[in-house]
């Protein structure tokens, strides 16, 4: 029960740190026309795209830590900061921007779907403070886990995108990628809070 509480407390993070109903509606303004079969193979690439990055920085986010000799707390400060910046844009950020990309959708899997509009700034801070939280196999297992099951959770947001549209509409996607920004700016805080007071301690 433990293990199981601490794992979905960790897959929520994960979930919201990649502001998800932002990162569908954004695909669904680039994918505007799109042949449907198209935009399903997007987002399997986009989704193996999120998956590779995301583990890399989770994994080896503390050695970078080491390299450049930035201390764990300085770190969650300057994460939460860069997070807190992507929250405000994400509640103010126009998302109903027309597509500018219609040909050869299949190469926008990487970037900019993928980088820096899923893993932006902010979420490469998190995920390093994260990683570097985790200490053993145990934690590493769980982490990663949880990290997987929030990008396959946001893959297949991706992939029936079109079928959430109809069903709640382009405004509903909106709403909840604002309702998305707060739960970042609270994340956002908590992070820098812990940072500052073990700095203090």
């Amino acid at each position: 029960m433990i293990h199981l509480s601490a794992f979905f407390a960790i897959f929520v993070k994960f979930f919201f740190i990649m502001t998800p109903f932002f990162v569908t509606t954004i695909f669904l303004s680039m994918t505007k026309g799109i042949d449907e079969g198209d935009k399903k193979r997007l987002a399997i690439k986009v989704t193996l795209a999120i998956s590779i990055t995301c583990l890399i920085i989770l994994f080896f986010g503390k050695y970078i830590f080491e390299l450049f000799g930035i201390t764990l707390d300085a770190f969650r400060i300057g994460a939460g900061a860069l997070l807190f910046l992507t929250a405000v844009d994400l509640v103010q950020k126009d998302v109903n921007a027309e597509p500018t990309c219609k040909a050869d959708i299949l190469k926008h899997a990487v970037v900019p779907l993928a980088i820096p509009v899923t893993v932006g700034p902010g979420t490469v801070g998190a995920l390093m403070v994260m990683g570097a939280d985790m200490n053993g196999f145990d934690d590493m297992l769980l982490g990663s886990g949880a990290l997987l099951c929030a990008i396959m959770s946001i893959g297949v947001l991706l992939y029936l995108s079109g079928h959430i549209e109809k069903l709640i509409g382009r405004t509903g996607l909106i709403v909840l990628s604002k309702i998305t920004g707060l739960v970042l700016a609270a994340l956002a805080a908590q992070l820098i809070f812990t940072g500052i007071k073990n700095f203090f301690h």
